[in-house]
């Protein structure tokens, strides 16, 4: 299989990364081709298409793909597949810095991703060890799919300062829109509010990890899960 396409020059980019508000982030808007995308969007399964895992409680209502239990189509198989391969590794690499990227072959917490009307998750900063492989999480790349999005459907991910006191940046989730950010315990995120948008219109996205052997030592900390401040 020949490797996707993307369209940005990683290494033109680093700097404006390194030097993102509130941490090291870039939103790009047509890093892949649609092509690509909406062949993914075509097979993304209904909500009751297919088994879900399901989170429902005061800190997140949304859903994340149960691979374990249900299957993909091969066009969605391929395109995971491919995140994780090595093209897109050295391109994350050269955007962010970040030597020795690993994927996560398991895609735990990750993949497909999918947030009905009403649906949220709050404020948090990220796991920071891999449950399996015991690897520091470093990055996270989330990929949107949804298309004639409207501003007043909200679902908007917001950065947060780094203190947890302030949202400093709002992402509408647009389709083909990829937002790319360093993870560490001060790198809080979110999509706080209850989507607003109309019945059977969901908030869809891919969502990639990727992990080092070791991160530098002013990021260390004690293993710990999610870490929800609102």
């Amino acid at each position: 299989m020949a490797p996707l396409r993307l369209n940005h020059e990683a290494r033109a980019l680093r700097e404006s990364y390194a030097r993102a508000d509130p941490f090291p982030h870039i939103v790009l808007d047509g890093l892949f081709e649609d092509a690509a995308l909406e062949a993914v969007l075509r097979d993304f399964p209904a909500p009751e298409a297919t088994q879900w895992a399901r989170f429902d409680n005061p800190l997140e209502k949304k859903l994340g793909f149960f691979y374990e239990r249900s299957s993909i189509s091969e066009t969605i198989r391929r395109f995971l597949d491919a995140m994780n391969a090595f093209e897109m590794l050295l391109w994350l690499e050269a955007l962010t810095g970040i030597d020795g990227l690993i994927p996560d072959p398991y895609f735990g917490g990750g993949g497909l991703h999918q947030i009905e009307p009403g649906g949220f998750l709050k404020v948090h900063a990220d796991f920071n060890l891999h449950p399996k492989l015991k690897l520091d999480r470093r990055l996270n790349m989330l990929i949107y799919l949804n298309k004639d999005w409207k501003e007043e459907y909200g679902g908007h991910l917001e950065l947060w300062s780094r203190d947890g006191q302030n949202c400093r940046k709002k992402i509408l989730p647009v389709f083909n829109r990829t937002v790319v950010f360093s993870t560490t315990d001060t790198s809080f995120h979110g999509h706080p509010h209850p989507l607003q948008s109309p019945r059977g219109v969901t908030r869809k996205s891919v969502s990639l990890y990727y992990y080092t052997a070791g991160r530098p030592a002013d990021e260390r900390s004690a293993p710990h899960d999610t870490i929800f401040i609102s």
